[in-house]
């Protein structure tokens, strides 16, 4: 009998501490959890979330399948990946956001291309940027904002 697949992206994150992970990710972003799986010292092989109507995946630090290497943007510095959220009332659910324990790294403010816009670091190093899209923007207007024509 053949499985039924349909196709879909998802960001796979790699945390320090999955379980407070899933936490935050619930209380930042109304995460709904799939499930995990624990490996036999408790940290978690494979978790996945939904959020914003999309699945994420994540699990804990593993540097001995990485050639002894950690994985996490705390161990590599940052990370050069923002995970976007396009939402409604992006005023408040940055707040809410900011009140679970992300950090801002650009407040929201009305941008050039038509949304309310910023950029968090969540407690674990992943940057999450939020947007509501505001006003239509002619591609002359985009053109002329970013000193085109």
């Amino acid at each position: 009998m053949a499985i039924e697949v349909t196709p879909f992206i998802a960001p796979h994150l790699c945390v320090d501490d999955a379980a407070a992970a899933i936490d935050f990710y619930v209380k930042a972003f109304g995460a709904t959890e799939y499930g995990r799986v624990p490996g036999q010292d408790g940290k978690l092989v494979h978790a996945a979330l939904d959020i914003n109507g999309s699945m994420v995946m994540l699990n804990d630090d593993f540097p001995e399948y990485n050639d002894g290497k950690p994985s996490t943007p705390t161990a590599l510095g940052g990370s050069p990946v923002t995970i976007h959220l396009q939402v409604t009332d992006v005023d408040a659910k940055f707040q809410r956001a900011v009140d679970a324990g992300a950090t801002v790294v650009m407040p929201v403010e009305e941008q050039f291309w038509g949304d309310r816009y910023g950029v968090l670091r969540d407690p674990f190093g992943h940057l999450w940027s939020m947007g509501q899209p505001v006003r239509e923007v002619s591609q002359e207007e985009l053109q002329a904002a970013m000193g085109g024509q």
